[in-house]
């Protein structure tokens, strides 16, 4: 079963099928004429007779589902609500038009959003769970993962990403549990519960072709007649989460991250938006870096409208934030991730990039250009401009996520740990060849600008290997192991595999029993263990069979299960995550 949020109750469907519901009531055509060809060539046009005629008509479909809702505001004025019913009428119209024509798999909410990725409320702290196994003693302080969990039922084409930002907590004292969920209150989700309808247009799952700029066309439309503030973020803060400066920051690379409390009980309450004081004036993507030496946070922020595409900027450990240097990149490209050394900061530039042209031919802004030649950037991590930055090519590699970097100073040498993903668009595009992750040891060299990347690990040990990390404390320096998910059969994660980036040995911890999971976050059973993988897996599990969740903690050394905590609500599969220290929880702002 999916719960999803009805008029700010949850109502119960079953996922894939769609709830049915009748709306019947007349709108002002404040819209003369709304006109967009499809990419059959099929011209839809929504002039004040058919907003007229769609208003009134009976509807047994998911669209029509609170379509009254903008128009009932009694803050709005007369022209405020006239204008509010005929956008209505004019998205249930080209929301029907939609609904005529197959979703590719990847906005299809029927898959992206089944089984265990489909949504659950929010449960408040629920204390001394159910515990087979110990807990480590050295374990004191809150895990908190981050993930999409959509507040109501997608209207349209709705990518996985494209959920409001919700965080799992599991709170350790003593020996005992605490968990909790909460959604992150952006100005998004605060925005939609009020109007009881989803509203801001999602970024992979809508905007595609024709319709995709039709329904940016509406959503303007909204903001012009203040329906909608789009002025304090649009993002859903589901993404990363980290902590820095005593504040738990969820983030999105959508929007400014947001700042989030864990209460001493062990539940979650958001404060709201951080600009860090006013400094932060642009987005910033969801996996800002925090060097474990100088205690500072590195961070990117990408526009796919104008320039400059590409900003790189840090902030001190008491989150003062540098001035923004702007990296030169050619097109707007896709910067999920990227790493630091004790020195340098690596900046991928590589083939995924936005086109928002492509809307205007049809099809999805987010691109795979063959003819582009991959690249890393090596930067001073304290440049004030971009001019000394070393480009070195790395052809045909598309990292997702960067594990870890390092100097090797006697090769004059970056090393960088990444999965390099093919195809580089699957996540976000539909295609036929299977996704394939492959970990991979990628070699800068500074002096002669050229690059390697081989495969870590054997053909016979090869599996896909994607969301993890190293253990955070020797970030940016080199690394012996990395705790990485097995996303097989994707896109699901049967285990996780500890990983020696030395000589490509890998250990496999299987879930079985028709047990799925997500991200391992590696927990460090010290800040200075006897060794780097002295220390525990924490990571979120789920039964297919019983609809059960729990947390299993693993003993990073060798594998072994330490301990089993039943969860009272399932977990759907997730992000990223990160773990609070119980002293750190006491100092939090």
């Amino acid at each position: 079963m999916v719960v999803f949020s009805n008029s700010n109750a949850y109502s119960w469907i079953t996922p894939g099928i769609h709830t049915s519901s009748i709306s019947n009531r007349s709108s002002s055509a404040v819209v003369s004429c709304l006109s967009f060809t499809s990419m059959d060539h099929t011209t839809v046009t929504i002039d004040s007779s058919s907003l007229e005629h769609a208003s009134v008509s009976r509807r047994t479909n998911a669209i029509a589902s609170n379509g009254a809702a903008l128009s009932s505001s009694t803050s709005w004025n007369f022209i405020q609500k006239a204008a509010a019913a005929a956008l209505d009428a004019g998205e249930r119209a080209l929301t029907l038009h939609e609904q005529q024509h197959p979703r590719p798999k990847t906005v299809d909410p029927a898959l992206q959003i089944a089984g265990n990725f489909s949504p659950v409320p929010e449960h408040p702290a629920e204390h001394t769970l159910p515990v087979m196994g110990k807990i480590p003693e050295s374990i004191q302080g809150v895990y908190v993962r981050n993930g999409a969990n959509p507040l109501f039922e997608p209207q349209s084409g709705h990518h996985f990403f494209d959920g409001d930002g919700m965080i799992h907590a599991v709170k350790f004292a003593d020996g005992e549990a605490t968990y909790a969920c909460r959604f992150t209150e952006t100005q998004r989700l605060v925005q939609e519960r009020a109007l009881g309808r989803p509203i801001f247009p999602k970024a992979i799952g809508e905007l595609h072709g024709h319709t995709g700029i039709a329904r940016l066309l509406l959503f303007y439309a909204r903001g012009l007649f203040k329906l909608v503030d789009s002025d304090h973020g649009m993002g859903v803060a589901n993404a990363g989460l980290v902590y820095f400066n005593q504040r738990l920051l969820a983030m999105s690379e959508d929007d400014l991250p947001y700042h989030v409390r864990v209460t001493p009980n062990g539940d979650l309450e958001t404060v709201g938006r951080y600009d860090f004081d006013g400094r932060l004036d642009s987005t910033m993507i969801a996996h800002p870096k925090v060097d474990p030496v100088s205690g500072e946070m590195f961070a990117l922020s990408y526009d796919v409208i104008k320039k400059p595409y590409l900003k790189y900027f840090r902030f001190s450990r008491e989150g003062k934030k540098s001035d923004d240097v702007e990296i030169p990149v050619a097109e707007p490209t896709m910067m999920h991730d990227f790493a630091i050394t004790d020195k340098f900061v690596i900046i991928p530039d590589q083939q995924v990039v936005f086109k928002m042209s492509e809307m205007i031919r049809g099809g999805s802004p987010v691109v795979y250009q063959k003819d582009k030649v991959s690249r890393f950037g090596v930067l001073d991590k304290y440049a004030k401009d971009a001019f000394a930055i070393k480009w070195v090519e790395v052809p045909n590699c598309f990292c997702f996520h960067l594990w870890n970097a390092w100097e090797e100073t006697e090769t004059n040498e970056i090393v960088v740990i990444g999965s390099c993903m093919t195809p580089a668009d699957s996540i976000f595009n539909e295609c036929d060849e299977g996704l394939k992750s492959v970990l991979s040891e990628i070699r800068l060299n500074l002096v002669t600008g050229k690059s390697t990347r081989r495969p870590i690990m054997s053909d016979a040990d090869q599996v896909n290997l994607e969301a993890g990390m190293v253990n955070r404390n020797k970030l940016g320096r080199k690394t012996q192991f990395a705790y990485l998910a097995i996303a097989e059969p994707w896109p699901r994660v049967s285990g996780f595999a500890k990983v020696d980036l030395l000589t490509g040995e890998v250990m496999k911890f299987i879930y079985g029993d028709n047990k799925y999971g997500g991200e391992p976050l590696f927990l460090p059973k010290s800040p200075n263990p006897e060794s780097e993988d002295d220390g525990y897996v924490l990571v979120f599990t789920h039964n297919e069979k019983s609809w059960k969740s729990e947390l299993q903690i693993v003993n990073a050394t060798n594998l072994q299960l330490e301990a089993t905590i039943q969860l009272p609500s399932r977990v759907p599969y997730g992000l990223h995550g990160t773990f609070i220290s119980a002293k750190d929880l006491e100092n939090q702002a």
